[in-house]
């Protein structure tokens, strides 16, 4: 059997994820309520080619999620782009993960919607049975970008030159 391959029309799509990310990390960071935001997932390793972008963002129990869904879905568009995906997985204070944001600008109830609650809580996608994070990701994320920097692993050189180096200077 064959691994699992993505397409994607360029040979480097990392650069064109990383910068995405700091993108929303930098309108992520301007949301009422949010607390932390992380990067998690292949684009924290040196996997050749990433699938997606995935962040983890810890947010206030109550916050209106709307602002944060239109930087998720600027993120997700510019990684569909070059053919791959994006996630913004949620954590709250007490760090348990509580679902992504939804991908759509409007919240009604749909036949392809996986959420448990949908439409409970505008932009969230609560699917925790078809995507959980573990407590262990959410308590110590591979890299944390805002508000602070913490890396606790070894990064790939891209991710230093184009998340990092700017935040540093």
């Amino acid at each position: 059997m064959r691994p699992f391959m993505v397409w994607c029309p360029i040979p480097e799509p990392r650069p064109v994820l990383l910068h995405a990310v700091r993108e929303f990390v930098q309108a992520a960071a301007q949301c009422a309520g949010v607390h932390q935001i992380a990067l998690v997932g292949s684009l924290a390793t040196d996997k050749p080619v990433p699938k997606d972008a995935d962040v983890l963002v810890t947010i206030d129990h109550a916050m209106d999620l709307g602002r944060l869904a239109t930087a998720g879905r600027r993120l997700k568009g510019q990684a569909q782009t070059i053919n791959l995906g994006a996630d913004i997985f949620l954590a709250d204070p007490d760090g348990r993960y509580i679902g992504r944001i939804c991908g759509y600008r409007e919240c009604h109830t749909r036949a392809l919607c996986y959420a448990q609650h949908c439409g409970g809580r505008s932009h969230l996608n609560d699917d925790l049975h078809v995507v959980a994070l573990s407590p262990e990701l959410v308590a110590a994320p591979p890299l944390e970008l805002w508000p602070n920097i913490v890396a606790r692993n070894v990064l790939p050189r891209a991710v230093e030159t184009i998340l990092l180096s700017s935040k540093r200077a």
